[in-house]
């Protein structure tokens, strides 16, 4: 069929032409960002789950939606090598100036931007990578302690005054969140927290593994009571066929029943994986409808696919040995695995493996559901390693 046409969407980020299954969570963040806008109580919220499953795509789409209801929104992501008050600074900059120009927002937007003056200069020399615009002069005493967990806290609070100013809320999504240093998201808890306690419009929500959760609670210990954690994860069969069978449809396509089972049996429901089959389906299928025939073709060329890009990308950051400890723990299954039985099939010690396995989590690659025991962060990563290092050569 037609490729031009062709109605899926697979790529980092890239918005679904069906948004399936998520509708409940856009209407419980809808209702916490009206809630806080009007100066009621509700918890911000990190969204956390396994790569592959549209945490970006969701993130940005709420995003859209608060944004189309007046509410200020800054969007950014988390990288591994840059600081928390760099990706902030910036951002809120944007935010204050648009501010500014309210004019019932005027003069708080005004003294907020004196705060993030304060607060860039007091920090640049802690966090060198800080590089913002400075609209005013500080105003001593105003977020230059040169404290982080202080002077985020004093910033957020003069945001958060100049958005009530303007009958709005502020609202700061972060993709990646799991990136950020234990300290700065403990800044960053505390800032919200102080913000809550005084009914000021401002909220975060943010994006990150699973890991994310006890990160938050490992920062700051109330954590738990200031933030709501959805898990994202695969759809089930009902919503799986609407993300596949619907974005066709409005293109006068229609699937095979055989077809579409087959398509959500090979990807489990991950929303990724369904939009890669689905476009390779269509490719694939000389007319409508869509078969199992076409499917099973199709297949080769989504495996290929995601081998080279969603795959390939992550393990060409791995160095030997976490490729090994990667393929070890495929060779006993897709998991969770207890690090003992890991260990045992490396036949090294638990210990010894034990700045593996931290290295790994750090890289995004693993992370830990319960004490003792390690799962992928990317679906369907262990057929990957076991496609990539066959045979047993990775043994020796």
């Amino acid at each position: 069929m037609d490729s031009i046409t062709n109605p899926y969407s697979p790529g980092a980020g890239s918005t679904p032409p069906e948004l399936a299954g998520r509708d409940a969570l856009r209407e419980q963040l809808r209702i916490a960002i009206a809630r806080i806008r009007q100066g009621r109580p509700a918890k911000s919220v990190l969204l956390v789950g396994l790569r592959g499953v549209g945490k970006t795509v969701l993130l940005e789409q709420i995003r859209r939606d608060a944004e189309a209801s007046g509410i200020y929104t800054v969007r950014m992501e988390a990288p591994e090598n840059k600081s928390l008050p760099a990706l902030l600074a910036p951002q809120l900059r944007q935010v204050l100036l648009r501010l500014s120009r309210e004019h019932a927002a005027i003069e708080t937007a005004k003294r907020a931007l004196r705060a993030l003056a304060g607060f860039a200069r007091g920090l640049k020399l802690r966090y060198k990578d800080i590089e913002v615009g400075l609209d005013y002069e500080p105003e001593a005493g105003l977020a230059d302690n040169g404290d982080l967990e202080l002077d985020l806290g004093s910033l957020l609070e003069q945001v958060a005054m100049a958005a009530a100013a303007g009958q709005t809320a502020v609202v700061v999504f972060i993709d990646e969140l799991q990136y950020v240093k234990e300290e700065q998201l403990a800044a960053l808890i505390s800032a919200l927290h102080r913000c809550a306690q005084n009914a000021l419009p401002i909220t975060v929500v943010g994006a990150g593994l699973p890991q994310l959760r006890g990160m938050a609670g490992k920062a700051k210990s109330y954590a738990e009571r200031l933030f709501d954690f959805p898990m994202i994860g695969a759809l089930n069969d009902t919503e799986a066929e609407r993300a596949i069978v619907k974005p066709a449809r409005d293109e006068g396509v229609d699937y095979a029943r055989e077809a579409v089972t087959a398509i959500i049996a090979k990807t489990k429901g991950y929303p990724y994986f369904l939009q890669e089959w689905g476009k390779h389906a269509w490719d694939t299928a000389d007319r409508s409808p869509i078969t199992e025939a076409d499917v099973e073709a199709a297949s080769v060329a989504a495996i290929a696919a995601l081998d080279e890009s969603f795959f390939r990308v992550r393990f060409d950051r791995l160095t030997p040995t976490e490729k090994t400890y990667l393929r070890a723990m495929s060779d006993i299954g897709s998991g969770p695995h207890r690090s003992g039985d890991i260990a045992e099939r490396l036949r090294r010690s638990v210990s010894s493996l034990g700045p593996v396995r931290s290295a790994l989590i750090v890289k995004g690659m693993i992370w830990s559901p319960n004490h003792g025991d390690t799962a992928f962060t990317v679906p369907l990563f262990d057929e990957f390693m076991i496609r990539i290092m066959p045979g047993n050569e990775w043994e020796t």
